[in-house]
């Protein structure tokens, strides 16, 4: 692939997996703002040592919250599905992914961005309540991170899957609250299985390694597990509303 395709070839991708404006992008933006305060509230709640009277009072405003939301209808129209390896719309995992969700309090949440033709960049910094060792990133949150990271990779293979492993070397601790670097290539396909591989830095530093192998779905898969999950919101809502 020559310097000039593949320029093209990055730049098409970036824009395909890349969040799109929709008809109702105001309802996202306030969502997306929605979960970064509440993000921003996780991040200061786990090391507070705030008195008990104010905790209380905060704990009071969020359960009222809670059952004021519950008087809306569940979110039916979904963009996708939500983690990058299988999204059927970019809006559907970056908004909704648990890692690298927008519009999701759990998220980070982790960006990316295609580099090349088989390359992808990932970034984020992970906070408080992503803690495992004193300091550090809890090792299965990074081992989720590279699950997604790798997903996302895998996507330019053009036939993504699902995970069927995920190996994590974990070379180093990870800090939390450092600017953290994921470098990830998707390596080749054999069949319906796709390799992928990517390290994790800190400071320049390799933190952990991985190796991802992905099954694409068989024809079909993908559409029948939206249709038991349909099946799953419409039961809840039902349950809800006796």
């Amino acid at each position: 692939m020559s310097n000039d395709t593949e320029a093209d070839y990055v730049r098409e991708q970036r824009e395909r997996l890349l969040p799109k404006k929709e008809t109702k992008a105001d309802v996202w933006d306030q969502k997306r703002r929605l979960a970064g305060a509440l993000r921003l509230v996780i991040e200061r709640v786990v090391p507070s040592d705030a008195p008990v009277d104010e905790l209380s009072r905060a704990a009071d405003a969020l359960e009222q919250y809670a059952e004021q939301l519950k008087k809306h209808p569940r979110l039916q129209r979904r963009m996708g599905y939500p983690e990058s390896a299988n999204s059927g719309d970019v809006l559907a995992f970056f908004d909704q992914s648990p890692l690298i969700g927008l519009a999701n309090p759990l998220a980070p949440p982790i960006s990316l961005q295609v580099t090349g033709k088989d390359t992808v960049l990932g970034e984020v910094t992970f906070k408080s309540a992503y803690e495992g060792p004193p300091g550090h990133v809890h090792g299965g949150f990074v081992a989720a991170a590279f699950d997604e990271v790798l997903g996302y990779v895998q996507s330019l293979s053009g036939a993504p899957g699902m995970t069927g492993t995920l190996t994590v070397r974990y070379r180093k601790p990870t800090p939390l609250h450092t600017p953290l670097r994921f470098e990830a290539r998707y390596l080749r396909t054999e069949g319906r299985k796709v390799f992928t591989e990517a390290k994790l830095l800190a400071d320049g530093v390799l933190c952990a390694e991985a190796e991802g192998l992905f099954v694409s779905m068989r024809e079909g898969g993908m559409v029948a597990m939206d249709e038991r999950r349909e099946a799953a919101e419409a039961q809840r809502a039902r349950q809800a509303s006796e």
